[in-house]
């Protein structure tokens, strides 16, 4: 293999930089031409492809968001969308991909992999949702931005003798929301692996009213419901008043942490050799503090484990 390319897609993950520039870098260092291409999948259809240089992505891996930015690409999951994906790949001599993103972005690649492009996909996203690796790249960031609010956020509860809701990212998966909530001593956490009962988290609140506890926090993933519908629902049933704080996108933004540079680095490192190999249909990920490969199979069978003894644990801390 003499030239490959790298594209992130979906939603944008703090760490996506650094797994570029380890892309592109090994590629070079390995004697191969590395090409970027821009707005994901959208833009390898309409053939927005650059060549890379190691100036190209200088003083990127400190920086939040993706240099080759993203985009939704509704006709990549037709079939002559990717035909003209493929196309264009061989319209500029690539014999390989390495996308970066999360689950879409995986199954873009493995039907690329079908149609004779090898891919490679390295896995970003805050959700931490991909099967078969125990992190991914953004997970880390993101969990020390939603600790950092819950703190701030629990000063003013404290000062105001208030419950607050904290709604986080996470539509199919609790990761982020379980870990912050852990980590920042929330006295509920809502993930939408765990079944729950309004009147337990009331009788928790009334529990905690009653000894003396003049604030608490709730944190949940959007998954499960809005942090304004529980509110909704606390007001109603247990006469609770809580204030409500959605921290949105700022959680996929900012400079990504120490682990996520690292591990961003070994996991598009790891890309490139896969692809050295002429090996495609592969994602990279982490087990046991190791970076592994598995095939992009495993990861579309069921869905990523849940550690259900840190949610056991989390309501046994917050009694």
């Amino acid at each position: 293999m003499k030239k490959i390319a790298v594209l992130t897609s979906g939603g944008d993950a703090p760490g996506m930089n650094a797994a570029v520039r380890a892309v592109v870098r090994k590629a070079i260092y390995e004697g191969l031409e590395v090409d970027g291409v821009y707005n994901g999948y959208q833009g390898l259809i309409e053939g927005k492809i650059e060549p890379m240089e190691l100036g190209s992505v200088g003083d990127i891996i400190q920086r939040g968001g993706t240099v080759l930015r993203s985009a939704r690409c509704p006709e990549f999951r037709e079939a002559e969308g990717r035909e003209k994906a493929v196309k264009q790949l061989k319209a500029h001599g690539i014999e390989g991909l390495v996308v970066i993103g999360g689950d879409g972005s995986f199954r873009g690649a493995h039907e690329l992999t079908l149609l004779g492009v090898p891919c490679v996909c390295v896995p970003a996203t805050i959700d931490n949702d991909i099967k078969g690796t125990e992190f991914t790249i953004g997970f880390d960031t993101a969990l020390n931005t939603v600790i950092e609010a819950i703190d701030k956020i629990r000063d003013t509860a404290t000062s105001h003798e208030r419950s607050f809701i904290i709604e986080v990212m996470g539509r199919d998966a609790g990761d982020l929301a379980l870990w912050a909530g852990l980590a920042g001593g929330a006295e509920t956490i809502l993930i939408p692996e765990e079944a729950f009962e309004v009147t337990d988290i009331i009788e928790r609140l009334e529990s905690g009213t009653g000894r003396g506890k003049k604030h608490s926090v709730i944190v949940v993933a959007e998954g499960v419901m809005s942090g304004h519908e529980l509110a909704e629902i606390l007001q109603e049933q247990g006469n609770i008043k809580t204030r409500v704080s959605v921290l949105g996108h700022i959680q996929r933004g900012g400079s990504p942490s120490a682990r996520d540079r690292v591990i961003a680095s070994q996991f598009g490192a790891r890309a490139v050799e896969v692809l050295i190999g002429n090996r495609g249909g592969v994602a990279i990920g982490m087990q046991n503090h190791k970076v592994v490969e598995y095939s992009l199979e495993q990861v579309f069978k069921g869905t990523a484990t849940k550690d259900s003894n840190m949610y056991k644990l989390s309501k046994e801390l917050s009694i």
